[in-house]
């Protein structure tokens, strides 16, 4: 009886060898060809075949026949290197639906820690210090998981599949498929996942940009012509607002631009109330649910910034923008930034007249969420505080709204009484109440969107009624589209861009260049952003496109030691 046990036990081991093996396979090739569930953190399984995998699988069969083993330290190593694919996968697929864009490690490292620092208020220390420990266990369980995955198949799997002709066939007709797919056989794609390793190449490029000289000058073009005598303004103020999360999906989607449409048509009868005309076009932003600094600086720098790494470039130098044209010609330049609420280095390149954070702000109303200061409340402030005045210099304001930012909610509620928005109680108890009770929803973004840029055109509204000082231009435009979880897959980069003047030899010149009249643009794009700001400083210019041959903008002595002080 002792010889059928034994075979039978070595059968029953031989079933659960395989099992094994075939479960290390599915867990692996999960772990590198899973996708994201649509503008949420989760991930859905993938069926197709993840080429880290098989790179992984040909080198246990190096390892294996060139040693006869593979070692502690070599699973180590190669746990902690799948690791790494692993957390790339994860954020090459679960970035883009959230930003529309893929992840760039530059970019994006420096402001997490600020992200997270504005997320983590929302919740209690000890709640954050719980989400810290599960995040911690979550790594070592994963990477406990990859381990015995690997070691399952480097003491079992490649030993065998050496001596398999059946196992040599399958492993080449898997590493053929791959290579098709990677050639651009249509007929082999479906069935192979995107690798991880571009992705990681993709970082290393944008670092050496970064840091090599060499590669300096390759990545960024030089800086052109921004020369404008700005007669045409007739001393005219000029206030560019961008608005956060505004995009051309405000328009291409119908559930969107039904419910939209109303607020923007107040708008502009309120601007033509005042004697003023709205005209609209659409230009491609230089970048897709976040980094909104990339379209800020690419309008001030008539430069293309929609690689990140150009913007970061830009800033270390001491080239000229718009506000120094608008400077020479006497402008006071002033940036309103609500978003900040910690320090900004950077704001040294753009070296405004005046720069205003949300402390500097000093709002005393109740705080609204993530992005706590109302829109409203930022630009009647910032009247506040440099009231226009008929006899004085004219202002230049840069104003990136913020209460539009994703999570979108609770939307602040509209307080038609201007004066009172600056006060200690800005709103009502009521009212309070009712948008307090709208609370942040990060798997409902929807509705939140829709209430926010709503809010947006009413108080755009209101403020084109009230009494104006001294004539203005109003310009509107998107800095990106919202997220990927808004617009839906395939969105385009446009974004909206209103101008508001009373003054008709601006408006003939925008219709010239592509601008139609009223709220609604054409469907075609102007081109990109930084093109946008170079069309307007020719608008301005007495000679209607500009002047031949302009000088370049010069910085002063003082404001390039700036600079380079704060750099």
């Amino acid at each position: 009886m002792s010889e059928p046990l034994e075979g039978e036990r070595t059968l029953v081991n031989r079933w659960l060898v395989m099992t094994k093996v075939a479960l290390a396979l599915l867990v692996l090739n999960f772990l590198t060809s899973f996708n994201n569930v649509w503008s949420t953190p989760w991930v859905r399984p993938d069926t197709r075949i993840a080429p880290d995998l098989a790179g992984l699988w040909l080198i246990l069969l190096l390892l294996v026949a060139v040693y006869g083993r593979v070692g502690r330290r070599a699973i180590a190593v190669l746990t902690g290197i799948f690791l790494l694919v692993v957390i790339g996968r994860y954020v090459d697929v679960t970035v883009p639906s959230w930003l529309g864009r893929k992840v760039n490690i530059y970019w994006d490292a420096q402001h997490l820690p600020k992200f997270l620092d504005v997320a983590s208020q929302d919740y209690a220390w000890w709640q954050i210090v719980g989400m810290v420990a599960a995040l911690i266990a979550g790594f070592w369980l994963l990477t406990r998981l990859i381990r015995v995955c690997i070691e399952v198949l480097a003491r079992h799997a490649a030993p065998y599949a050496l001596r398999s002709p059946t196992a040599w066939v399958f492993a080449l007709a898997a590493l053929g498929l791959i290579a098709a797919s990677f050639m651009q056989v249509q007929a082999a794609m479906p069935y192979v996942s995107a690798p991880v390793f571009p992705v990681y190449k993709r970082q290393a490029h944008l670092l050496a940009a970064a840091f090599l000289p060499g590669r300096f000058r390759a990545e960024l073009p030089e800086s052109p012509p921004l020369a404008s005598d700005l007669k045409v303004l007739g001393g005219a103020e000029v206030k560019v607002v961008f608005l956060e999360s505004y995009g051309a999906t405000t328009y291409e989607r119908d559930d969107l631009f039904e419910v939209i449409s109303p607020a923007r048509q107040r708008l502009e009868q309120a601007a033509n109330a005042q004697g003023r005309k709205v005209l609209s076009a659409f230009v491609r932003a230089a970048a897709f649910g976040g980094a909104s600094d990339l379209s800020h600086l690419s309008f001030l720098s008539g430069i293309d910034l929609t690689d990140p790494i150009r913007h970061d470039l830009l800033i270390t130098t001491d080239r000229p923008t718009m506000l120094d044209t608008f400077e020479q010609a006497g402008y006071r330049t002033i940036g309103l930034y609500p978003a900040m609420s910690w320090d900004w280095p950077e704001v040294s390149f753009y070296d405004f007249d005046h720069y205003h954070d949300a402390p500097s702000l000093d709002y005393r109303g109740p705080k609204f969420g993530l992005w706590w200061l109302p829109d409203q409340f930022s630009m009647a402030r910032i009247d506040e505080m440099y009231p226009p005045d008929p006899d004085g210099k004219p202002r230049f304001l840069f104003y990136p709204t913020i209460t539009t930012h994703i999570p979108f909610r609770p939307t602040p509620p509209y307080q038609p009484d201007w004066s009172r928005v600056t006060s200690d109680e800005p709103y009502s108890e009521e009212a309070t109440a009712k948008a307090m009770a709208d609370a942040i929803d990060w798997h409902g973004l929807f509705q939140g969107y829709i209430d926010t840029i709503n809010y947006t055109f009413v108080w755009l509204a209101g403020y084109q009624a009230l009494p104006q000082p001294r004539e203005s231009i109003l310009i509107l435009l998107g800095d990106h589209q919202p997220a990927g979880g808004i617009t839906g897959p395939n969105a385009t980069w446009n974004v909206p861009v209103h101008v508001i003047t009373s003054n008709e030899t601006i408006a003939e010149r925008l219709r010239q260049h592509g601008f139609i009249d009223g709220v609604n643009p054409l469907q075609k794009s102007l081109g990109h952003i930084s093109d946008l700001g170079l069309l307007l400083l020719s608008v301005f210019d007495s000679g209607g496109e500009g002047v031949e041959d302009p000088a370049p903008v010069v910085e002063s002595s003082q404001r390039q030691a700036v600079k380079r002080a704060a750099l």
